[in-house]
């Protein structure tokens, strides 16, 4: 019994030594990350995002963190990845739907504008500069203009979702405009019939 007891307690504490060094870990991950942030270096501050989430994938603003440095790096087809992992972990952050909302827009714009594209595989990937050629017009595929409309029809649905969860949003006038934007209706007056 003695022996049980003592293997039990072991156990426990090398548990908690573990949690106690991956939670000091990420929270270094995480400092760093902010440090790169701050100074502008976003690939730094992504490899570092990535590896706390490595060390414990359960950190909402973890995922969050990483969204935002993958937008401001504008890699909108992995921010918004982020964004939703994020809101697995909570989902009523009214923030983070209004973020998913501008990145998938962002990211049906790259596309239209061929800065993201559609691999052998039929899969969306962001091509390095040098692979592509804006000298000629870009023409979208079928399958690319369908991940346009379903990027813009999500966002449109985060933009709502956004506005549901913070009703009296200072921007509220903002997101309303984008809103009718994305589903091509005009806000002008004068451009309506």
């Amino acid at each position: 019994m003695k022996k049980t007891l003592l293997i039990v307690s072991v156990l426990i504490v090398a548990v908690v030594s573990t949690a106690c060094i991956n939670n000091f870990a990420v929270r270094d991950l995480n400092n760093k990350a902010q440090m790169y942030m701050q100074k502008g270096d976003y690939a730094q501050a992504i490899e570092r995002l990535k590896s706390s989430i490595d060390l414990d994938p359960s950190i909402y603003e973890t995922h969050y963190n990483l969204a935002i440095a993958y937008t401001q790096a504008e890699d909108y087809l992995n921010a918004s990845d982020e964004y939703q992992k994020a809101l697995e972990i909570k989902p009523n952050e009214a923030d983070v739907f209004y973020s998913l909302a501008t990145s998938q827009n962002n990211l049906a714009i790259d596309i239209e504008q061929g800065r993201v594209r559609l691999n052998s595989e039929g899969e969306l990937y962001k091509p390095k500069a040098d692979e592509i050629d804006f000298s000629e017009e870009y023409k979208m595929s079928e399958k690319e203009q369908n991940y346009v409309a379903q990027y813009k029809d999500a966002a449109i649905k985060n933009y709502s979702k956004y506005l549901e969860l913070k009703p009296k949003a200072s921007d509220r006038e903002e997101v309303e405009k984008q809103i009718e934007s994305l589903e091509g209706k005009s806000s002008n007056p004068a451009n309506e019939e």
